[in-house]
């Protein structure tokens, strides 16, 4: 979800309610979202070293067969910007996994 130019013409609603937000007014927040697939460097035991490192890969080739080029992206990164009102963004940032 990219962020709408809010200098145009349609209408910018809330991300939660649908409440029409008005651009200027100090009425509504922008809550930016990063999601990244765990960044630590994989393990490895003696034993993976021994592995066949090209069945491997064919391996999670075929795991991937199917999947767009975006939905691949979306396994490993994704940033959104959520628009809420004042109400929804208050009850959001209490419990933002609720």
């Amino acid at each position: 979800m990219s962020e709408p130019d809010v200098t145009d013409e349609t209408p910018l609603m809330c991300h939660r309610c649908g409440t029409e937000l008005e651009p200027g007014k100090g009425d509504f927040y922008v809550v930016k979202i990063e999601a990244l697939a765990d960044p630590t460097p994989p393990s490895f035991s003696e034993e993976d070293l021994y592995r066949d490192a090209r069945a491997e890969i064919e391996w999670l080739i075929e795991q991937m067969e199917g999947l767009s080029e975006q939905e691949a992206m979306d396994q490993i990164f994704r940033r959104l910007a959520l628009y809420l009102c004042g109400r929804c963004y208050r009850q959001w940032i209490e419990d933002p996994t609720g």
